[in-house]
């Protein structure tokens, strides 16, 4: 299977880190990035349409302003974004330029992903410039996002457009071969897994780890972010970008690296942005009676299987379905407020109108805006 996923693909989500793009740290690598335009513009004549997510804007930041290491305060490092992402995007310009390929700077947070209109307006732009044969280079916007909308890891990021562009496949390219069944550096009997299906919990737990000085995300992260291009039914593929070639030999049918299968269901639209929705304004702790109704039977949220509600949200946004160990079972668009909620929670549906004086929906959570997790 794995060897035919990027051969078959014709729409491909590529994501380098920080590591392969510059030299450790101290600027971008231009002959590093000269190299995966040479392989992208190949990819494009094989009839091929990709989408290049990279870091690496702070760490040429950091090199442009002089600094001698990387700073903490969170307005240095969007200082250090401002000026890098100026250097990165005339760095893939003029790499693409050489193959007469025009480039896009796209720069997303999640804020720009959670509210409904724009995650629109940005799945149509990403698909009108593929229509007209140009390369969008994806970066978080580093610049403006803060702890509470960042999305923590560019791996996560390329899932999230993965989804939002209905990719085909995912290549996440580190400085690893792969998923390994334990950390290599530390064992020398660990194997290469080289296909498991995304979102297996065994795969999850043999991904533990943090990630280098460099980038933000480990191994983890990059199995969770198979598991989220999963719920689109794109494959996600792991390999080093050391490799020579890496990407023209994946797309050639060789077996490289890890490959991780999606097999669950595709999630309609609507549902596939609740299920990217990061952002949770509060949850909602349910009884295994509605646990039951909402995972097996696939029905709405009703009230009174409701047993305890938390944190402070308003009628329509996004909340976590928890159960009683709080563990997240859906998430969904809810109905009412908080204080609503909090007043009509294990109560039938015909009483809410006696309660709150008024009624806007019988179920808490209809499950056309519930999706499970």
């Amino acid at each position: 299977m794995s060897q035919s996923i990027l051969k078959q693909a014709r729409r491909i989500v590529v994501k380098v880190g920080s590591s392969l793009v510059t030299n450790q740290g101290q600027g971008l690598d231009h002959e590093a990035l000269a190299c995966w335009a040479a392989q992208i513009s190949q990819l494009k004549a094989m009839g091929k349409e990709i989408i290049l997510v990279s870091s690496g804007a702070i760490a040429e930041g950091i090199q442009r302003l002089g600094w001698k290491k990387r700073p903490t305060a969170l307005h240095e490092l969007q200082a250090a974004a401002a000026v890098g992402q100026m250097g990165l995007a005339h760095a893939y310009a003029v790499c693409f330029g050489r193959y007469e390929l025009l480039t896009a700077q796209v720069l997303l947070t999640h804020d720009d992903l959670s509210n409904r209109k724009r995650y629109l307006n940005a799945r149509s732009t990403l698909t009108t410039l593929l229509k007209l044969s140009i390369i969008p280079i994806i970066n978080e916007n580093d610049t403006v996002a803060i702890d509470e909308i960042r999305f923590g890891d560019n791996d996560t990021l390329a899932a999230l457009v993965t989804n939002l562009t209905e990719a085909d496949a995912l290549v996440i390219l580190t400085d690893q071969a792969g998923l390994f069944t334990s950390d290599p550096r530390k064992n020398s009997d660990a194997k290469l897994i080289q296909e498991a299906v995304a979102g297996d919990p065994e795969i999850t737990a043999m991904a533990g780890g943090a990630g280098s000085e460099i980038g933000r995300g480990g191994m983890q992260s990059k199995v969770v972010a198979a598991k989220r291009a999963a719920r689109s039914g794109a494959h996600t593929l792991i390999a080093s970008g050391r490799e020579t070639d890496v990407l023209i030999r994946l797309a050639q049918g060789e077996s490289i690296g890890t490959c991780l299968l999606a097999t669950m269901p595709v999630l309609i639209a609507r549902k596939q942005w609740l299920a990217d929705h990061l952002q949770i304004h509060g949850s909602v702790v349910l009884d295994s009676g509605a646990i039951k109704a909402l995972v097996a039977e696939g029905k709405s949220l009703l009230p009174i299987g409701v047993v305890d509600v938390k944190g402070d949200f308003e009628r329509g946004e996004a909340v976590a379905c928890l159960d009683m160990e709080g563990r997240e079972i859906a998430r969904g668009l809810i109905n009412y407020s908080a204080r609503e909620t909090r007043k009509i929670l294990r109560r039938p549906s015909h009483e809410i109108q006696a309660i709150l004086g008024y009624v806007d929906e019988s179920e808490l959570i209809h499950r056309n805006n519930l999706v499970l997790i």
